[in-house]
């Protein structure tokens, strides 16, 4: 079953758009790129995460883990000077890894329902629904480090898409 694991040309090049919308959505990289916050290669640093992110969807061997992801994450915006004390950046991690394991396991099945919503919205409108999705898990007292973080088969990824 893990050969079926491995996403089509069509796929990839959604996903890779993907990658690049929820990335170009992200208010603290955007920022840090626009203020040099890494130095004057912070553009190419942005790149460079981007490309370790699709790296590691399409080269790792093996189950995905979410923890993993959010570790790259975390170390792309550390890269570009954006350590903040109250963790925001690192809840904003969280969500961005989220939403990019949903939009990889969407593309898998050859759905681009995730890719289309964020065609269809401006930085601003992600900003607010990563800030609403932040307060709301906080509200919510759930536990993250659940059996979620990785990704597991379609059928139990499909359940946990619809419900978001």
């Amino acid at each position: 079953m893990e050969g079926c694991r491995v996403l089509q040309a069509e796929s990839k090049n959604v996903f890779i758009e993907g990658i690049g919308l929820v990335m170009n959505r992200w208010t603290a990289l955007q920022m840090a790129i626009e203020n040099e916050w890494g130095g004057r290669s912070s553009r190419l640093k942005a790149q460079q995460l981007a490309a370790d992110v699709l790296s590691w969807f399409t080269q790792t061997k093996g189950p995905l883990y979410i923890d993993d992801l959010e570790t790259i994450l975390d170390e792309g915006m550390l890269s570009l000077n954006t350590e903040i004390e109250d963790n925001s950046i690192q809840d904003v991690c969280i969500y961005v890894a989220e939403t990019l394991m949903v939009v990889h396991e969407e593309c898998l099945q050859g759905n681009y329902r995730s890719v289309q919503i964020l065609r269809g919205t401006n930085s601003n409108q992600a900003l607010r629904h990563c800030v609403e999705q932040i307060v709301n898990d906080h509200d919510d007292g759930e536990d993250d480090d659940s059996d979620d973080n990785i990704v597991g088969d379609a059928s139990q990824n499909s359940n946990r898409t619809s419900n978001q």
